[in-house]
């Protein structure tokens, strides 16, 4: 081993050119940030949706309506529905815990039970809200109907 042919670690230095140090190194100048304009610019960040001064788009398209931030939604969930459920599972009671296990409801869901489709088996059914005509054909074949 020689002075002349130490060197540093594979990888433990960086071969990176220092920039604006001078027009000797190669980098000074504008430091490799070309001419004027704002990207020459320190502190330069461009901001979302940017489009070089042109109108932006989210000025440019018309906006309309009125979205409440009281609205509730809730995950609707037919009779017809209610009643595959019922005879897949084989349970008496369909409630959130039920629908949630099959896929057709989440566990911050609101769930609505409306009267589309035919129920021809006794269940009793646990739900946020029902429609009348869906609580008036459980009732009809002796199910019950628990709000939450």
């Amino acid at each position: 081993m020689r002075l002349n042919t130490l060197k540093p670690a594979e990888g433990s230095t960086k071969n990176k050119k220092r920039i604006g140090r001078g027009q000797g190194s190669g980098r000074g100048g504008t430091s490799t940030r070309g001419h004027k304009g704002a990207k020459s610019r320190s502190g330069y960040s461009r901001k979302e949706g940017f489009e070089g001064g042109q109108m932006p788009l989210q000025r440019r398209v018309p906006k309309f309506g009125f979205t409440s931030p009281n609205r509730v939604e809730y995950k609707a969930i037919n009779l017809d529905t209610v009643q595959e459920l019922a005879e897949k599972t084989g349970a008496a009671v369909i409630d959130r815990e039920v629908l949630m296990a099959n896929g057709l409801a989440g566990k911050n869901d609101l769930i609505k039970i409306l009267g589309r489709g035919a129920l021809t088996s006794k269940v009793d059914v646990t739900a946020h809200k029902f429609s009348t005509s869906a609580a008036a054909a459980i009732e009809k074949l002796g199910g019950t109907v628990t709000t939450l």
